[in-house]
């Protein structure tokens, strides 16, 4: 198994961080990707296949630290690419919420 469980949704209150320039302001880590749970259960091909896909956006995945689970909130096509090349770890920014 890829990911700890997919999921459909966010589970997790509101954070507020919509834009990338927010976002930019968390540091990014490494993240194992048996740790994740998805926010989402579909992937867009397009996102996964296009050589450009963070042309405008973020670099790194976005995920989110919440009740001891690290969800995936953005970036699921960067996590299968990740996945498809064998490698066990991701570059994420992590927001941790208070429980």
């Amino acid at each position: 198994m890829i990911f700890q469980a997919v999921g459909d949704g966010r589970p997790y209150p509101d954070h507020g961080y919509e834009t990338v320039g927010q976002w930019a302001e968390v540091p990014p880590r490494q993240v194992r990707l048996e740790q994740l749970v998805t926010t989402k259960r579909t992937l867009d091909l397009d996102a996964l296949l296009a050589d450009d896909s963070t042309f405008f956006g973020d670099l790194f995945a976005h995920v989110v630290s919440w009740r001891g689970q690290l969800y995936l909130e953005d970036g699921l096509h960067r996590a299968v690419r990740a996945a498809l090349h064998q490698r066990q770890v991701l570059h994420a920014r992590v927001l941790a919420l208070p429980d």
